[in-house]
């Protein structure tokens, strides 16, 4: 009797333990934990990446509604979705209707073409004393000494054969030839069409111009367009940039990469970024760095490091400078010296709706060799539009 009570006992307990196996085993996917990405320990560097990581590099998971609220695991550090869980994931605009609204904003600007310039060329008698004033209206709109000298040269030439002071035939003359000095042959579309792989695109330029935010609404521009993004956060020495980072992205339920410990190797967490991306097979990957001044060469090389680092894993694609309109000629000297560390393919030009000095536009693309790909006009999370010539020159022109 004792014999079967014990045989009855243990197939008892056998049932008991399979039954809790099973809902552990359930409750495991329910988290999704078979979604997170294997990662490297920190004291584990890229395979030939020449460098080492300082802490963690954290693997954000996608925050959709499919895959429910991340978690976190053991060497993972997951970016916080519940603000985003709360208001649920953001749709961002759609790209097209962008362009009229910052077009918009960009005619109420204060801005010399559409006041001065149009005033200047249609007066009765354009004598020496006018194109005096009309260079130094150009130059004050930090066109340029050269590309100023060009515009007027043409003005001057087609006033003389035309002989028209009238106001709208004045605005089409100027129209043609800024829209000429802009250059709308230039290809302004961002390289993103990568065979087999994530485009990997690097932002990059100094302190206070706007690079994370920049990042996040560029990210909202890709999502619009129905692709697949991953963030790496390789702005390790400001401390809020990876939060920062992450929230951009995970209200629009885009991965953040991102490291948990302040001052780690950005060129590691950009590397496992790009991992990641691959991992996930994501359409763009995005690297956010840190802010540098131009001028300090020691950061200027770690720049370098952190593009040499990726390139060990994947080429890169796009590497879009930032830099702030209202600096004016300031920023040329920025965009020189960038341009020679990391091969800046693009140009992100923000807070153009706050000078009066849209002449920039000219002067860096004829400086760097390189278009105006983005232009941002405002404080939304979806002021950020591809840059179309013609509709700037209109803008710049239009009637108030």
């Amino acid at each position: 009797m004792d014999s079967q009570v014990l045989i009855l006992f243990i197939v008892l307990a056998a049932v008991l333990v399979g039954l809790v196996s099973l809902l552990f085993v359930r409750a495991g996917r329910a988290r999704g934990l078979e979604d997170y990405p294997e990662t490297r320990d920190a004291d584990d560097p890229a395979p030939g990446a020449g460098s080492e990581s300082e802490g963690d590099v954290a693997v954000a998971e996608r925050g959709t509604a499919q895959r429910g609220a991340a978690e976190e695991t053991e060497g993972v550090d997951t970016v916080d979705t519940a603000e985003a869980a709360e208001v649920g994931i953001e749709t961002p605009e759609p790209v097209a209707g962008r362009l009229a609204r910052l077009r918009a904003r960009l005619v109420r600007s204060n801005n010399v073409f559409g006041r001065s310039l149009l005033a200047l060329l249609s007066s009765d008698d354009i004598d020496e004393d006018v194109w005096e004033e009309i260079e130094e209206t150009l130059l004050t709109a930090d066109l340029g000494t050269e590309p100023t000298m060009e515009l007027v040269d043409r003005l001057r030439e087609r006033v003389t054969v035309e002989g028209s002071t009238d106001p709208e035939r004045v605005r089409a003359m100027l129209h043609d030839e800024l829209t000429a000095l802009i250059d709308p042959t230039l290809d302004r579309s961002l390289n993103l069409d990568a065979a087999g792989r994530p485009s990997v695109v690097m932002v990059v330029g100094v302190n206070g111009v706007g690079k994370t935010t920049t990042v996040g609404k560029l990210a909202r521009v890709l999502v619009a367009e129905d692709k697949d993004v991953v963030l790496g956060a390789a702005d390790t020495f400001r401390a809020a940039a990876a939060e920062q980072l992450s929230t951009w992205g995970a209200r629009v339920g885009v991965p953040t990469v991102k490291s948990d410990v302040e001052g780690a190797d950005p060129a590691s967490v950009a590397y496992d970024a790009v991992e990641a991306g691959i991992e996930h097979e994501a359409d763009v990957v995005m690297v956010d760095t840190a802010g540098r001044l131009q001028n300090k060469a020691n950061l200027m090389d770690e720049l370098g490091k952190v593009k040499r680092v990726v390139e060990k894993r994947s080429e890169v694609d796009e590497v879009l400078l930032v830099l702030d309109a209202t600096t004016g000629q300031n920023g040329l000297s920025q965009a020189k010296v960038f341009s020679e560390v990391v091969d800046v393919t693009g140009i992100v030009l923000t807070k153009l709706d706050g000078t009066a000095r849209g002449g920039i536009v000219v002067a860096i693309q004829r400086q760097l060799g390189v278009p105006v790909k983005l232009v941002g006009l405002g404080e939304g999370p979806d002021d950020l539009a591809p840059f179309e010539a013609e509709s700037f020159v209109d803008a710049l022109l239009e009637n108030r």
